[in-house]
Protein backbone atom coordinates (compact mmCIF):
# COMPACT_ATOMS: atom_id res chain seq x y z
CA UNK A 1 0.00 0.00 0.00
CA UNK A 2 1.22 3.42 -0.98
CA UNK A 3 1.33 5.83 1.14
CA UNK A 4 -1.02 8.08 -0.58
CA UNK A 5 -3.55 5.36 -0.17
CA UNK A 6 -5.85 6.11 2.52
CA UNK A 7 -5.84 3.60 5.30
CA UNK A 8 -9.40 1.21 4.69
CA UNK A 9 -11.42 1.35 7.27
CA UNK A 10 -12.06 -1.75 9.34
CA UNK A 11 -15.63 -2.51 8.79
CA UNK A 12 -14.31 -3.71 5.14
CA UNK A 13 -12.23 -5.93 7.13
CA UNK A 14 -15.35 -7.47 8.85
CA UNK A 15 -16.77 -8.09 5.69
CA UNK A 16 -14.01 -9.46 4.20
CA UNK A 17 -13.99 -12.12 7.28
CA UNK A 18 -17.91 -12.81 6.43
CA UNK A 19 -17.20 -13.67 2.58
CA UNK A 20 -14.31 -15.82 3.66
CA UNK A 21 -15.82 -17.66 6.65
CA UNK A 22 -19.42 -17.98 3.75
CA UNK A 23 -16.80 -19.60 1.30
CA UNK A 24 -15.18 -21.95 4.22
CA UNK A 25 -19.05 -22.81 4.95
CA UNK A 26 -19.25 -23.61 1.06
CA UNK A 27 -16.47 -25.86 1.02
CA UNK A 28 -17.14 -27.79 4.07
CA UNK A 29 -20.78 -28.64 3.85
CA UNK A 30 -21.83 -32.19 2.55
CA UNK A 31 -18.48 -33.48 2.71
CA UNK A 32 -17.57 -35.84 5.65
CA UNK A 33 -13.97 -35.31 7.60
CA UNK A 34 -11.80 -37.77 5.24
CA UNK A 35 -13.47 -36.73 1.78
CA UNK A 36 -12.25 -32.98 2.82
CA UNK A 37 -8.86 -33.87 3.98
CA UNK A 38 -8.41 -36.37 1.51
CA UNK A 39 -9.70 -33.26 -1.33
CA UNK A 40 -6.42 -31.19 -1.54
CA UNK A 41 -8.55 -28.32 -3.36
CA UNK A 42 -11.50 -27.97 -0.80
CA UNK A 43 -8.34 -28.28 1.89
CA UNK A 44 -6.16 -25.89 0.80
CA UNK A 45 -8.84 -23.27 -0.53
CA UNK A 46 -10.67 -23.82 3.43
CA UNK A 47 -7.03 -23.25 5.23
CA UNK A 48 -6.46 -20.16 2.92
CA UNK A 49 -9.54 -18.62 3.80
CA UNK A 50 -8.85 -19.22 7.38
CA UNK A 51 -6.11 -17.45 7.04
CA UNK A 52 -7.40 -14.49 4.95
CA UNK A 53 -9.81 -14.50 8.34
CA UNK A 54 -6.58 -14.55 10.73
CA UNK A 55 -4.89 -11.49 8.73
CA UNK A 56 -8.02 -9.58 8.46
CA UNK A 57 -8.77 -9.87 12.25
CA UNK A 58 -5.34 -7.86 12.34
CA UNK A 59 -7.21 -4.58 11.19
CA UNK A 60 -9.88 -4.57 13.54
CA UNK A 61 -9.84 -2.24 16.40
CA UNK A 62 -8.11 -3.47 19.94
CA UNK A 63 -11.58 -1.59 21.29
CA UNK A 64 -13.65 -3.76 19.14
CA UNK A 65 -11.66 -7.04 20.37
CA UNK A 66 -12.21 -6.29 23.98
CA UNK A 67 -16.20 -5.73 23.45
CA UNK A 68 -16.27 -8.65 21.42
CA UNK A 69 -14.46 -10.84 24.39
CA UNK A 70 -17.03 -9.44 27.00
CA UNK A 71 -19.79 -9.88 24.51
CA UNK A 72 -18.70 -13.83 24.94
CA UNK A 73 -20.34 -13.58 28.62
CA UNK A 74 -23.71 -11.94 27.92
CA UNK A 75 -26.93 -14.61 28.65
CA UNK A 76 -28.62 -12.45 26.03
CA UNK A 77 -26.85 -13.26 22.96
CA UNK A 78 -28.43 -16.09 21.02
CA UNK A 79 -25.82 -18.64 21.31
CA UNK A 80 -25.28 -18.56 17.54
CA UNK A 81 -23.56 -15.54 17.95
CA UNK A 82 -21.73 -16.57 20.60
CA UNK A 83 -20.20 -19.37 18.94
CA UNK A 84 -18.92 -17.13 15.49
CA UNK A 85 -17.94 -14.71 18.20
CA UNK A 86 -15.97 -17.57 19.94
CA UNK A 87 -14.65 -18.65 16.72
CA UNK A 88 -13.46 -14.95 15.78
CA UNK A 89 -11.72 -14.55 18.92
CA UNK A 90 -9.92 -18.04 18.41
CA UNK A 91 -9.08 -17.11 15.00
CA UNK A 92 -7.44 -13.61 16.48
CA UNK A 93 -5.48 -15.56 19.21
CA UNK A 94 -3.80 -18.08 16.11
CA UNK A 95 -3.13 -15.32 13.68
CA UNK A 96 -1.67 -13.24 16.79
CA UNK A 97 -4.12 -10.75 15.81
CA UNK A 98 -5.43 -10.61 19.85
Amino acid sequence: MSSNTPKREWRFYVDDMILFAEKVQRYTQNIDQVAFINSEPYYDATLRNLELIGEAATNIPKTLKQTILKSLGDKSLPPVTKLFMAILVLIMILSGAL
